[in-house]
């Protein structure tokens, strides 16, 4: 997953202020920070980043006047720096690592604490996509972070998407607020997932009697077109309107999925599953629309009733899928061209929009296994 962190170093603390509280209104919380920490933290619940050991994370490589030079040793197992971020993961500090790329040798040490450090900062005055690409690939199979400092959009942007992987982590050092929630919008469009949609045919619809359904608040507004993956076999999922839509019966509710019975499955963030009746306030669902895209909304209620259920029925290629829905005219599906149908309209011939997973799960992580479901 990307994220960023933001360094507001070197000014005063009212304009400090506005680029922190910009930040976490973007939901970037970990903040880099060197002289203002008690004031920082007033601001909300943040994770600091600093030199200090009573840091949430422990910041080596770069003292509190900014100096990010770094004196290597002939022999790199002899630096100092390393030494730090053993002795501090031998404490049980979480540790970033701070490196100035101004030379092979800097690229070089990178790498080295690369194989120790929990994050790894990398700045570079002249910046050049080589070094950090030569960074990247020598630490693959490393269990560190790499981060990139960067200054605005466009040098983040470089710096996420370098070779097919890019760094897992921008530190911005803005000079304008503005470029905070450029950055933030950046991060969500990379992390947000796509899902091929197809069309499938309606193949029976019937009342099936009274089960325990789950309605699904969150704390997000959803459009038109837009819902939740759900299903009663993990191979095969449908797109369940939101209530974003007026009825003569009830107001429209944009942030509720009225979603389906409690054994189903519903989509969450990484290609995984949940059961309906596991989600909580606080757990994390994707809403998706009528061409894949994704969005991450929090669970804000999750509601848990009897009512009276409909079985439907698709195919698509010879794939046979079910799910039960509420029996209610505000629960709708969505159609091929994008519009919400009510499940008591539903016919025989309609063509509803579902997603087919390839794989089998276990505890809801897909894998490759041969599972029958029906």
């Amino acid at each position: 997953m990307k994220f960023a962190w933001i360094m507001a170093e070197g000014n005063v603390w009212d304009d400090k202020k506005q680029f922190i509280t910009t930040a976490l209104e973007s939901g970037i919380d970990h903040i880099v920070d060197f002289t203002d920490v008690d004031n920082i933290r007033r601001l909300g619940n943040v994770k600091i980043i600093s030199d200090s050991e009573g840091s949430d994370i422990v910041m080596t490589g770069r003292n509190s006047e900014g100096d990010g030079t770094l004196k290597i040793p002939d022999e790199l197992s002899e630096s100092k720096d390393l030494s730090a971020v053993k002795r501090l993961k031998r404490m049980n500090k979480k540790v970033a690592s701070y490196v100035e790329i101004t030379s092979k040798k800097h690229e070089q040490l990178a790498s080295v604490l690369g194989k120790e450090t929990d994050y790894l900062i990398l700045m570079g005055r002249d910046w050049k996509v080589i070094p950090l690409e030569n960074i990247i690939a020598d630490l693959q199979k490393e269990k560190v972070k790499i981060i990139a400092a960067v200054a605005d959009y466009d040098e983040a942007k470089l710096a996420l998407e370098t070779m097919e992987h890019g760094t897992d982590g921008i530190l911005l050092c803005p000079q304008e607020v503005n470029q905070i929630k450029k950055v933030a919008e950046l991060i969500e469009k990379i992390q947000s997932e796509s899902y091929q949609m197809k069309p499938a045919k309606i193949t029976k619809v019937e009342p099936v009697g009274i089960g325990d359904r789950v309605c699904v608040d969150t704390c997000s507004m959803m459009q038109l077109g837009e819902g939740m993956l759900v299903g009663s076999y993990s191979q095969g999922l449908f797109l369940v309107h939101s209530e974003s839509m007026e009825s003569e019966y009830v107001a429209s509710r944009p942030f509720r999925v009225n979603a389906g019975p409690v054994h189903a499955y519903v989509m969450t963030p990484g290609n995984k599953t949940k059961y309906l009746s596991e989600l909580e306030t606080g757990d994390e669902v994707l809403t998706v629309d009528q061409e894949g895209n994704t969005k991450t909304a929090i669970v804000g209620r999750v509601k848990i009733e009897k009512r009276p259920l409909m079985l439907i029925e698709a195919e698509h290629e010879g794939v046979v899928l079910r799910t039960l829905l509420q029996n209610a005219e505000t629960i709708r599906l969505v159609t091929e061209n994008g519009k919400p149908i009510s499940v008591a309209d539903l016919k025989v011939g309609d063509k509803v929009m579902i997603y087919l997973d390839p794989n089998a799960r276990h505890f809801g992580m897909a894998i490759e296994e041969t599972i029958i479901e029906k």
